[in-house]
């Protein structure tokens, strides 16, 4: 399974309603220094079932890449799951942040 693979099946283990980083992605699949490698893995997914929206960046933020479908694509599809959003347009990742064990998958209950 390639790199990229690996990252998005993780992806697809996050349930609806919650969020995962682009960090937590990668320490699930054991290579925590590669963050950015999972941002290039979300933006070359054309897969629809890899809920590529669900991964933001380490403040919650969402991602002005994923936006080429339309400024606000990300988060009108997050909102639309019931992702709670902050003042500052950000994701409440106390709230909203997939505890890595829901939906089972390939992570072992790991948790972050």
């Amino acid at each position: 399974m390639s790199v990229f693979a690996l990252f998005r099946e993780i992806v697809r283990q996050v349930p609806a309603g919650k969020v995962a980083t682009y960090g937590q992605i990668a320490r699930l699949a054991g290579m925590p220094r590669c963050a950015r490698t999972v941002g290039y893995a979300m933006a070359d997914c054309r897969d629809p079932s890899v809920p590529c929206h669900r991964v933001v960046d380490r403040f919650g933020g969402t991602k002005v890449a994923f936006d080429i479908h339309g400024p606000g694509t990300q988060r009108a599809l997050l909102e639309a799951e019931g992702v709670v959003f902050r003042l500052d347009g950000t994701v409440d990742l106390e709230t909203c942040r997939w505890d890595g064990k829901t939906g089972g998958g390939p992570l072992g209950g790991s948790t972050l």
